[in-house]
């Protein structure tokens, strides 16, 4: 499913979307585009108002960092990692299949 234009979301950077009714965040690192859930599995805070240093986002709540290419936790406190999705860019088309999780 589209979920944003690549142009518009810079190397280093994120932008929420909505695929199917579940809140994403599409980051562009220096590999490429990601996507993963936009919900802390610490305490359910948007990661949307965190920040993105590298492949890991940072949760603005506690603290707690995910790797962005893969969901794993990096940082404590939180312990579960978050769902990362395949996606695939076409032109200037992201596109995300939240029905295949890449973790």
């Amino acid at each position: 499913m589209p979920a944003a234009k690549a142009s518009e979301i810079a190397v280093g950077t994120f932008k929420p979307a909505e695929v199917d009714g579940r809140r994403l965040l599409i980051c562009h690192t220096d590999g490429g585009f990601y996507a993963i859930d936009d919900t802390c599995t610490h305490d359910d805070g948007p990661l949307a108002d965190g920040w993105l240093e590298g492949t890991a986002i940072e949760c603005p709540r506690h603290g707690a960092r995910f790797d962005v290419t893969t969901g794993k936790v990096v940082c404590l406190p939180a312990a579960a990692p978050i769902h990362s999705y395949r996606v695939r860019v076409q032109g200037d088309e992201v596109q995300v299949d939240v029905t295949k999780p890449a973790d």
